[in-house]
């Protein structure tokens, strides 16, 4: 028979055996026999058997530590906890999980991928295979063998993303502006799909076609030979590299083939610098195929020191009540210069320049974590700080709350560089504040006056109001860049409690964590 008691209850499976009996006892209902499950007094175990688990404590998760202190905190625990402490500690679900069951997965062998973690990046990557090389580790899995398997899910997943056609890259700032921000409109029509505000939306990328080409020209291979993928794919060279393969980041596997390889002492110094050191900001692997010029490697050995080519999530800009179905998206193109040649993020030149209106990008839906969504009491008043593409979520934050006309109020806080050209959706945002949907509006932009002003900022000139909303029962949501912004708002609020709150330096700390704790404070960070 069914289980009486959730499985998120705080008990052992004895302790739930137990008490299924026990509460199916007083409901008369049977056991798979046709018995019916008895439970009597005499048999009611002490209370001992009763007290309810402790949670598990995870003091290395804190994002704020640097990474080799995480994992000393973790020293002595399982490996999967070790694993746990080696992630970035956001919980922003770019990995298809959270820190902690991402770190169970690898360490079961159902994640086969060691590569996702991105805002660990390499420094993850490696403190993951040197947690797996250590004594009673579980063997490292095989790559490429079970999350980037081929499935037939019938229904449309990370594993299994459903081909959707483009329907607009529309730019969002003006003429004049740094910056390239895409509206990007994506058709889920036929799909089954639903998403909820809040969410993420994966895009399975690929690579520029130029930057793949180019590397084979450097290694001088066939682009024709057929390969294995990361992925476990067997493709050609030229089409893994552009499908399957992450181009950007040099394994220490690729630096120490190269470096076997390479006659000259002073570029065998300077790979074997960026093994002990780590590879310069913004350098690439067709950068370490141009230090090691000349050097002959086949394209079944390069494809071997590759990474798979992972999906890049963003969040949704859209809701489902407002613009059916479809999926809409806040992209900023990554466009740069280094060294006499442009580099390009893989995802965001791929939506904004090389796919086109109605041809196809694998998507999935990645649900929101951490309750980042909208209050389940319409009536609840919720506080929004996202500059730039950290707008995003609230869009669809305030396209929900206009469609199901909730009664809360909304106050969003939004900067950017210029008001004149970077002053993302200000048509919808005016209209929303017209119409009342958007209580009130601040905004921050850097550029345009002697002194830089951001966001926290605007909070701190507002912190008598924005207390006075935190006591009427707030929610306050912040989304965007997780090392610089996010942490500067985070102290903004802390010392708003702690000034209109009239509590000390800790005391307003505590209240802050125990927003977090409530729901009442989320963030979406990366």
């Amino acid at each position: 028979m069914p289980s009486l008691i959730p499985e998120s209850a705080p008990f052992n499976e004895e302790q739930r055996a137990w008490l299924n009996g026990f509460f199916s006892g007083l409901m008369g209902l049977q056991d798979a026999d046709g018995q019916t499950m008895q439970s009597a007094v005499g048999l009611m175990p002490g209370p001992s058997a009763l007290t309810p688990i402790e949670p598990e404590e995870f003091p290395w998760h804190d994002a704020a530590l640097p990474i080799t202190e995480r994992i000393s905190l973790a020293e002595g625990k399982p490996v999967e906890r070790k694993l746990m402490a080696a992630m970035a500690q956001l919980n922003c679900g770019s990995c298809g999980y959270q820190c902690q069951t991402y770190a169970e997965a690898i360490a079961s062998g159902e994640e086969s991928n060691l590569t996702l973690c991105s805002p660990g990046g390499k420094e993850t990557k490696q403190a993951i295979k040197k947690l797996l090389s250590e004594p009673n580790a579980p063997l490292p899995p095989s790559q490429g063998t079970n999350a980037q398997a081929k499935t037939y899910d019938t229904v449309f997943s990370r594993k299994n993303p459903f081909s959707a056609k483009l329907l607009e890259s529309r730019p969002l700032n003006r003429e004049g502006s740094a910056k390239d921000t895409r509206h990007v409109a994506i058709d889920l029509s036929g799909s089954g799909i639903r998403y909820e505000v809040g969410d993420a939306l994966g895009i399975y990328p690929s690579n520029c076609m130029d930057l793949a080409t180019a590397m084979i020209e450097r290694l001088a291979a066939d682009a024709h030979a057929i390969v294995e993928t990361p992925l476990g794919n067997r493709k050609p060279l030229l089409e893994a590299l552009h499908e399957d393969c992450c181009l950007k980041d040099p394994s220490d596997e690729l630096l120490e083939l190269l470096m076997g390889r390479i006659e000259s002492i002073e570029h065998r110094e300077t790979l074997a610098t960026m093994i002990n050191e780590g590879v310069p900001d913004g350098f690439d692997v067709l950068d370490v195929l141009e230090i090691a010029e000349g050097v002959h490697v086949s394209g079944t050995e390069f494809i071997e020191t590759l990474s798979p080519l992972n999906p890049r999530l963003y969040s949704i800009a859209s809701s489902m009540r407002h613009v059916g179905e479809q999926v809409h998206l806040t992209v900023g193109k990554v466009v740069y210069e280094r060294e006499g040649r442009v580099r390009k993020g893989v995802a965001s030149t791929m939506l904004a320049e090389r796919v086109r209106v109605n041809e196809a990008v694998r998507v999935f839906v990645q649900p929101n974590h951490g309750g980042f969504t909208v209050p389940v009491d319409a009536s609840t008043p919720i506080i929004m700080v996202g500059p730039g593409t950290g707008i995003a979520p609230f869009v669809a934050f305030l396209q929900e709350r206009s469609a199901a006309k909730s009664r809360g109020e909304n106050w969003l806080f939004f900067g950017d560089q210029h008001e004149a050209f970077d002053f993302l959706y200000e048509e919808e945002l005016r209209a929303y504040k017209v119409t009342g949907v958007l209580s009130r509006l601040d905004t921050a932009f850097s550029r345009d006056g002697a002194k830089k002003i951001y966001v926290q900022d605007r909070m701190r000139q507002h912190g008598a109001e924005l207390w006075s909303w935190l006591t009427r029962g707030a929610h306050f949501y912040v989304c965007g860049d997780a090392s610089r912004m996010a942490a500067d708002v985070d102290r903004a609020l802390i010392d708003i409690c702690s000034e209109f709150g009239s509590m000390q330096l800790d005391e307003a700390k505590s209240f802050v964590a125990q927003l977090m704790a409530q729901g009442r404070y989320v963030r979406d960070v990366y």
